[in-house]
Parts: C-alpha cells; sequence; structure tokens
C-alpha cells in the first residue's frame, strides 16, 4: 500500500492536470454550487483518490475515460465501489463523454443523490475513516 503523503502528492499532481472533463465538471461542483455542498477534488481516502468528494453527504463522483472498460480495470473498480460502500461512501460514476454531451443531466443526478443522501444517510458510520499514520 502507498503511504499517505505519497497519495497527497500523487492527488495534488492530478489536481495540476486535470482532464477537460474534470475541469468543466468542477467549474460546475465548486463553491458550493450543487445543493450548496462542499465538494473537494482529488481527495484521498485510504490507498484510493476520488475525483471529486462530498465530505457532508459522503458521495464520491468518479469520471471513467476509456480505459474504465477494459476487464482489469472494470474489476478494479467493483474492488474500489466494494471498499467505499463498507465505509458509507457513495460513489457516482459518469463517463468523459457524459460531461462533455450532457453536463446538465450529469448535475441533476448529483442533485437527486445529495437531496436523497442528506434525508438517508448510508448506514456505515458517518465519520470519514482517518488513514493518517503516526
Amino acid at each position: 500500500m502507498t503511504d499517505h503523503a505519497t497519495m497527497k502528492f500523487r492527488a495534488s499532481e492530478l489536481r495540476r492536470n486535470q482532464t477537460p472533463a474534470e475541469r468543466e465538471l468542477w467549474k460546475r461542483l465548486r463553491l458550493r454550487r450543487v445543493c450548496g455542498v462542499r465538494f473537494l477534488r482529488q481527495y484521498v481516502i485510504g490507498h484510493y483518490i476520488l475525483d471529486f468528494y462530498a465530505p457532508s453527504t459522503r458521495l464520491a463522483v468518479e469520471l471513467d475515460g476509456g480505459q474504465h472498460y477494459e476487464s482489469d480495470v472494470i474489476a478494479h473498480d467493483a474492488t474500489r465501489r466494494r471498499w467505499f460502500a463498507a465505509r458509507g461512501i457513495e460513489v457516482l460514476r459518469y463517463t468523459n463523454l457524459d460531461v462533455s454531451r450532457r453536463i446538465d443531466d450529469v448535475l441533476i443526478d448529483i442533485e437527486r443523490a445529495v437531496a436523497r443522501l442528506r434525508q438517508h444517510p448510508p448506514a456505515a458510520s458517518r465519520r470519514p475513516p482517518s488513514f493518517r499514520r503516526g
């Protein structure tokens, strides 16, 4: 497993080198523009980096490029989803094409998830897990 400092460094690199789809979605999510919820980008939890994460609702939003259709990546994504679900974090996945062609639909879907999670938080611990060592 990669140490936390390395993951934080990698996350900062990803923030500096966002894909066009990530940049477009971030413009819509930042500054509490969706239901007043604060989203963070390239957020480290455990040994994973989430594209976007709203700690108050425990909602993650992931954007997938073409590589996510390869069988080994599909299996890895399923493992990630189960890992987050066990910690009470819901993950929404969209393709880069979804963002570029139907950003309004993506945002409506995110708003619905936020509203649902505010009313019915996930069963797992509401407090984000701590992954710092030492």
